[in-house]
């Protein structure tokens, strides 16, 4: 009778260590991909049209390793190079595809910072055909700190900015905010100040209320300008002002 104790007790307890291996969680992966596709009425950049106040689609992929080492595409479809002669027809310009990477870590509890590069590829651009204007194409070196839900970021011009001649070295300061309200909702106030060298510098701004339903993101923003003067309209765009405040309802899906 012992030792029949005393066997039920050894298996008790290695099933219980089994039970307790199993509910262990499991380890983080090393690294991770994960995907985006999305939807937009008007594709804003820094509070100025891209798709000439139109829809736009965009998607990207992104990889990240666990030293916060990261790696990233995104692109969307656009229509400001187009529309930047009198003649959209000659010019060409239809995809904006980004290439990016960086180093993400903490300085401290609730510090963190992000430094890194991005490339901005207008692909089939013929842009720097068009008199006043050079390639589009642009790379960015960026520095970011977080301070709770705040976060500031400049980015540095290290070639000619979007196709504005002679300005190399502008630089974009950006500061954000995100307001978790729960249940998948929160609210994101933006300000930034674009400082183009021989060019039209201006503030931009933007509010925007998101929900996040298991992935899908549903965001509605208001998005403006601040200094541009006049209208902002590009030749082939016609009388449609590309700063003016406005409404931008978009959708994008994570996996």
């Amino acid at each position: 009778m012992k030792f029949k104790a005393t066997h039920i007790a050894v298996a008790a307890a290695f099933l219980a260590a089994g039970s307790a291996f199993a509910q262990a969680a499991a380890p983080a992966p090393e690294s991770t991909v994960s995907y985006n596709i999305g939807a937009t009425t008007d594709y804003r950049y820094r509070g100025i049209s891209q798709s000439g106040k139109k829809p736009a689609i965009n998607g990207g992929i992104d990889y990240a390793h666990s030293s916060g080492f990261y790696l990233g595409t995104w692109a969307s479809s656009i229509t400001w190079i187009k529309d930047s002669t009198a003649n959209p027809n000659t010019t060409k310009g239809p995809v904006e595809i980004d290439f990016y990477g960086g180093y993400k870590g903490s300085l401290a509890e609730g510090v963190g910072y992000d430094v890194g590069g991005l490339y901005y590829l207008y692909a089939g651009n013929n842009m720097k055909k068009t008199p006043g204007f050079v390639s589009p194409n642009t790379f960015e070196l960026y520095g970011a700190l977080t301070l709770g839900i705040v976060t500031a970021k400049y980015s540095h011009s290290t070639t000619n900015l979007f196709g504005t001649a002679n300005s190399k070295n502008s630089g974009y300061l950006d500061l954000s905010a995100n307001f978790d309200l729960g249940s998948g909702w929160s609210i994101v106030p933006h300000i930034g100040a674009q400082k183009i060298k021989n060019g039209n510098s201006y503030t931009d701004y933007s509010v925007a209320v998101n929900k996040d339903i298991d992935g899908l993101i549903f965001s509605l923003a208001v998005v403006g300008t601040d200094g541009l003067g006049a209208p902002y309209t590009l030749p082939g765009s016609g009388t449609r002002d590309l700063a003016k405040d406005g409404l931008v309802f978009s959708i994008k899906k994570n996996f």
